[in-house]
């Protein structure tokens, strides 16, 4: 199993996707590591050799920012917008969507389950 940024990539899968279970890599960027490693996208990754996984690995940790370096420099820049008091930030503090989406309908995923709101009870009075 090849480990790579810390994250052990899948066995049976083509390498161009395996890298993809890294932070911060997507296709088109794995595609490219890939080319810079002389490596074909449709290797499996048990089949790579141990020089294949070395150059990839360096390779990423050479010109990529991914895992935690990648996670801590995204949190730390939503930390700034809120900090600063701006539009996104204090959404971002509020729990509702950052990106101008509609939230009198829909927006459960940033908003949580619903709270349902009691409705008045009408009371029967005797005159």
């Amino acid at each position: 199993m090849a480990r790579i940024a810390g994250v052990d990539l899948p066995r049976n899968k083509q390498i161009g996707i395996s890298l993809t279970y890294i932070f911060g890599i997507g296709r088109s960027l794995a595609a490219d590591i890939c080319g810079k490693a002389e490596v074909s996208t449709s290797t499996k990754t048990d089949h790579l050799g141990e020089g294949e996984v070395i150059k990839i690995r360096e390779i990423i940790e050479r010109d990529y920012q991914v895992e935690g370096d990648l996670r801590r420099e995204v949190s730390q820049n939503i930390k700034l917008l809120m900090d600063i008091g701006c539009y996104r930030g204090l959404r971002h503090r509020r729990g509702l969507p950052v990106r101008g989406q509609r939230t009198h309908t829909n927006a459960r995923t940033r908003k949580g389950p619903r709270k349902t709101v009691a409705g008045k009870k009408k009371t029967l009075t005797k005159k």
